[in-house]
């Protein structure tokens, strides 16, 4: 929400400046976005009177102006707008000054053969408003050669986040109530004239859903003349960021920003009979004031008069009964909508606006009448015209609590011991009522704070204005001994994870849980992805069954942005749905590799890339730290429709427990996520990693070296093309499980002296003895059941 200093300082009497108050608000919880002065860049730009005006003599649209700044040095500048006429005070950009409209930095320059020192300006290129039909016109007497910034006057702008339990502050009144207790000023109290009304109502207003609208109150003011609003107003809604239409319009505005009240104001020409709030019909439609046509059904509310429906209550007014320069009679409305039907209603249609921030929030319900009077007086007053009788139909609820409140709890619950007296100042100075009742109190909850429920929120108000600096640093008390560990097994297992990839020179993201449902659909594997019924945009409707589309699109934002290789891992939660509807939310680990795995060197004269053999190391390497038995999986294959079918696998514990997959990314999955060139990727599905059995202490196990030397021996077999060495290895190494300890495959080769279709796999087998010494035959033995075991694989001891 944004508003200016000045506004803020016609309800709150203050001399403290912008940073104080800035300061102020992020102590009290509305924390400040910024704070934007538009004066501070127009320190270059002058005052000046334009004393001549002459015709280019090359172009028909321009003119040569002989500007003066008040010193006796005319300076000439080329000027194309339709009002430059001498005379005219204006103000001029000398060069070096930076137009804030488009960031240009002006220059003298010569325009059409003709020498320009600078350029006069219009409201639009000082942004300061929209009119760019002609320069500024500033008054005659306005002070020559004076800083631009320096006339204008500082007038900061606020920039704040109100949190959604803070109605009351979706005003600047609020803000200033705020503030006030807070001891920055005086709040000024809220006085408005009734105006009588001169006549009965000539509409019949009434609620036909009182529970999407318990009370609308309304009444009809004739003979207006609707037209521009006064400088005042608009300069308000600029400040908050809106733009002026018309008097009508711009009020009903102001009185939202400034009070937190919605208000619509109707053209009465253009309605029909009664004026109703009811609920809408299956199929009705209505043209909203943004131009778009919504389809409506009946768990909404709308506005409707005898010819069909004119307003989305509490949300948007309709294009037909809008106000316009021809308005002469407005019906002016001023409702209470029930903040949940608003909020279903706006999710269906899509439709935001600022009435319906603050409706489903929750607006005062006792600010009607007076919400009515400040609407009517200020019409009256700008606009003219004569008001009617006001009609009620329904009742607000009353919004009326009381809390019982022990001054102790301050101390007890926010850690800060208070006197009862500022207490009771603080709470009073926020419209709290205090009425003591022995130790306890019965404090009364303003109407405007739906948010207070009971005595917890009671000293968060107290605390929050005494001061949350103010709360003492007080640290836990620590037990005796050595602390037990508080790490979840699972917590601990992210841990271990996350140092080993960084370890491995990977870089950790954090990506969206949201996808594309089109992303989310391509990586669930035929089960169900979770979509939100109410997402923040499309491109996150549907909730992640896998990190790698994230990582993909990390990669790529590096990539466009010049990174020559790509090392990415994330660890996180996918999201999957059964088909009974059961979610299924896993712990898994991502890897993505891009771009170069080693740059291009003098030895080769190219960069490499990465390979599905990257990843697989990842993939080991990763598992391994987690816990997993690597030295027991299987590579099989059937990774996904997301990789290359031949340049990638999965990584098992028995044929059907899947621990991990890898690969190369199909080009069809790559060019879905625009990428070009190879990308290896890898995904640990760590939730499937069974678990260690518990240790029986905090001590580690003795370490007893073997007394024996181990000895190795190598294999060389023979073995057709098809059989994979690691099922070689895994046979060689379960051959004798006592003697052989370790085996490693060191050597693949394929050529001569090889048959057509086989290769030579050559491997080396560790034996550790453990009572004695192997001798001859002891070896041999192991030897046999060695090549007894490969040979079950198909490899065969070459000679």
């Amino acid at each position: 929400m944004k508003f200016s200093l000045s506004w803020l300082k016609t309800f709150l009497d203050t001399k403290a400046d912008a940073a104080t108050i800035a300061r102020t608000l992020t102590a009290l919880g509305l924390e400040i976005e910024g704070v934007e002065d538009a004066s501070a860049a127009l320190t270059r730009f002058r005052v000046a009177r334009v004393l001549t005006a002459d015709k280019h003599p090359q172009a028909d649209k321009l003119q040569v102006l002989s500007v003066d700044l008040g010193d006796g040095n005319p300076l000439q500048v080329v000027c194309g707008a339709p009002n430059a006429r001498a005379g005219l005070v204006g103000v001029l950009g000398l060069p070096g000054a930076v137009v804030p409209a488009n960031g240009m930095e002006l220059r003298k320059s010569a325009i059409r053969g003709v020498e320009s020192n600078g350029m006069m300006c219009s409201t639009r290129e000082l942004g300061l408003g929209e009119e760019h039909d002609g320069i500024i016109e500033l008054p005659a007497d306005a002070p020559l050669g004076t800083s631009f910034a320096d006339y204008l006057g500082s007038d900061p702008v606020f920039d704040v986040s109100i949190t959604p339990n803070r109605p009351d502050c979706m005003g600047v009144y609020g803000i200033a109530r705020d503030l006030a207790a807070a001891g920055i000023g005086t709040l000024q109290p809220i006085e408005v004239a009734h105006v009588p009304g001169a006549y009965p109502c000539p509409v019949e207003i009434r609620t036909d859903d009182p529970e999407g609208c318990p009370a609308f109150h309304g009444r009809v003011i004739r003979g207006v003349k609707n037209g521009p609003s006064p400088q005042w107003l608009q300069d308000a809604l600029k400040s908050a960021g809106q733009r002026p239409i018309s008097a009508l319009v711009d009020i009903t505005n102001y009185v939202m920003l400034g009070y937190g009240r919605p208000a619509h104001a109707y053209d009465l020409a253009k309605l029909t009979g009664a004026v109703v709030a009811r609920r809408a019909v299956d199929g009705e439609g209505v043209t909203a004031l943004n131009g778009k046509h919504y389809i409506l059904d009946h768990e909404m509310t709308v506005i409707a008069d005898d010819a069909g429906v004119h307003d989305v209550a509490g949300i948007m007014g309709g294009e037909h009964s809008g106000c316009s320069e021809t308005t002469t009679d407005v019906l002016l409305e001023v409702a209470y909508f029930n903040p949940q039907r608003i909020a279903r209603t706006g999710q269906a249609l899509a439709l935001t606006s600022d009435a319906r921030g603050r409706f489903e929030r929750g607006v005062d319900p006792a600010f009607l009448d007076t919400g009515l009077d400040l609407l009517t007086d200020l019409i009256v007053k700008i606009c003219g015209g004569e008001a009617s009788e006001v009609v009620r139909a329904g009742a607000a609820p009353s919004g009326q609590k009381t809390v019982a409140y022990d001054p102790a709890l301050a101390g007890q619950l926010g850690g800060v011991t208070m006197s009862a007296s500022e207490q009771q100042r603080i709470l009073a100075a926020l419209g709290f009522g205090v009425v003591e009742t022995g130790e306890h109190w019965a404090v009364s909850v303003p109407t405007w704070r739906p948010d207070v429920d009971g005595a917890p929120d009671i000293v968060e108000e107290v605390i929050r204005v005494h001061g949350l600096d103010a709360v003492p640093s007080t640290p836990l008390p620590r037990a005796d001994g050595v602390a037990k560990p508080t790490a979840t097994p699972v917590q601990a297992l992210e841990r271990r994870v996350r140092r080993a990839a960084a370890a491995r020179g990977l870089h950790e993201a954090v990506t969206w849980s949201f996808l594309p449902e089109a992303e989310a659909t391509a990586f669930a594997d035929g089960q169900f992805a979770w979509t939100l019924a109410n997402p923040i945009s499309e491109d996150l409707k549907a909730m992640r069954p896998s990190l790698l589309p994230g990582l993909l699109g990390a990669a790529k934002r590096n990539l466009d942005r010049g990174a020559s290789s790509v090392r990415l891992f994330e660890i996180g939660r996918r999201y999957l749905r059964a088909e009974n509807g059961s979610s299924d939310e896993k712990l898994s680990l991502a890897v993505v590799l891009a771009g170069e795995r080693t740059q291009r060197g003098w030895a080769t004269g190219k960069a490499v890339a990465f390979d599905a053999f990257d990843a697989k190391a990842e993939a080991l390497a990763l598992l391994a730290e987690a816990g997993a038995p690597v030295e027991n999986l299987q590579v099989m294959g059937e990774a996904g429709a997301q990789f290359h079918p031949g340049q990638s696998a999965t990584l098992r514990l028995g044929p059907k427990q899947v621990l991990a997959r890898f690969g190369m990314l199909h080009p069809a999955t790559a060019k879905a996520f625009d990428l070009d060139g190879p990308v290896a990727a890898v995904e640990l599905f760590l939730d499937r990693i069974p678990a260690k059995k518990a240790a029986s202490g905090f001590a580690r196990t003795h370490f007893a070296p073997p007394a024996l030397q181990a000895v190795t021996r190598d294999f060389a077999f023979l073995a057709p093309l098809g059989v994979p060495a690691g099922d070689l290895l895994r046979a060689v190494k379960g051959a004798d499980k006592q003697a052989i300890v370790a085996a490693r495959v060191f050597d693949d080769f394929r050529g001569a002296g090889v048959p057509e279709g086989h290769k030579s796999i050559a491997i080396e087998v560790t034996l550790q003895p453990v009572d004695k010494s192997f001798d001859e035959a002891a070896l041999k033995a192991i030897a046999d059941k060695v090549v007894a075991a490969a040979a079950k694989q198909g490899g065969v001891l070459r000679g």
